[in-house]
């Protein structure tokens, strides 16, 4: 399930208020300012500082 495109263009990070992108698995939201993913499950993001799993650069 993708999410929906005008989601994706309100959502930000809850630490820094940055841009978020999709991961090509569409499994998470991340954050390049922060390098963190946020997950998706069931199709809900988890925008939780505390689920952010960090990312490799």
């Amino acid at each position: 399930m993708s999410l929906d495109k005008e989601l994706l263009d309100i959502l930000a990070c809850p630490q820094c208020q940055g841009d978020l992108t999709l991961t090509p698995e569409e499994d998470g939201l991340v954050c390049e300012a922060c390098k963190v993913k946020y997950p998706i499950r069931d199709g809900v993001p988890v925008m939780l500082a505390d689920e952010a799993e960090p990312v490799a650069d």
